[in-house]
């Protein structure tokens, strides 16, 4: 066998193994940052769930605040769709409409909280003291999970842009970049919860 043959085989056989490695990253890649987005997921349809609890609790104390109760409820709801529609897309619009429901659902809830405040019977009860408890530990826990999302977006997104996988990753099927999922609000949310019984 000719050596410029055997040479030009060692090549081709280095390249393909080099682009099956980076295919591979890609994938790896992409299915940590969905994983990531999954467990964001679990935390926000955990707080959601929590949030019926807290009005409900809250309803018999605040009869005179329909509005701010109905506002928190139709805020979680428009979260709850926002959601869904961002956990088919990390790419795409849902990351952006995710985030916006969210503002809103922050803004409700801080309304609720403040009218909370007026109502010292509700702030005692036992049943609406654990709701709160849960609910702050959730909004830490959905902290945690959205800067790990964040970090494997970025991860994800730094690799596929670099030469040379910036080459290939189109052909590969990674043609767009993952969105981070970044609240307009992000400086509020740097800090802690605030419930105050």
């Amino acid at each position: 066998m000719d050596s410029s043959l055997l040479i030009a085989l060692a090549v081709v056989v280095v390249v393909l193994f080099f682009l099956v490695s980076m295919f591979n990253k890609l994938v790896t890649m992409r299915n940590r940052y969905q994983n990531a987005f999954s467990q964001i997921e679990v935390q926000l349809k955990r707080r959601y769930d929590l949030i019926p609890n807290l009005v409900n609790a809250a309803k018999a104390y605040m009869k005179h605040e329909s509005e701010t109760l109905e506002a928190v409820v139709k805020a979680r709801n428009e979260a709850m769709s926002g959601l869904n529609k961002a956990s088919g897309d990390q790419t795409g619009a849902g990351i952006a409409e995710l985030a916006g429901a969210e503002k809103q659902l922050t803004a409700a809830m801080g309304r609720f909280n403040m009218v909370m405040e007026s109502y010292p019977d509700l702030k005692a009860n036992q049943n609406m003291m654990q709701l709160s408890e849960e609910m702050t530990s959730t909004e830490n826990k959905i902290a945690f999970a959205r800067q790990g999302y964040n970090d494997s977006v970025t991860g994800y997104n730094s690799y596929k842009q670099q030469f040379p996988a910036v080459v290939f990753a189109g052909m590969f099927g990674h043609s767009a970049d993952a969105k981070l999922l970044e609240f307009e609000d992000s400086a509020a949310l740097q800090k802690a919860p605030e419930v105050s019984f």
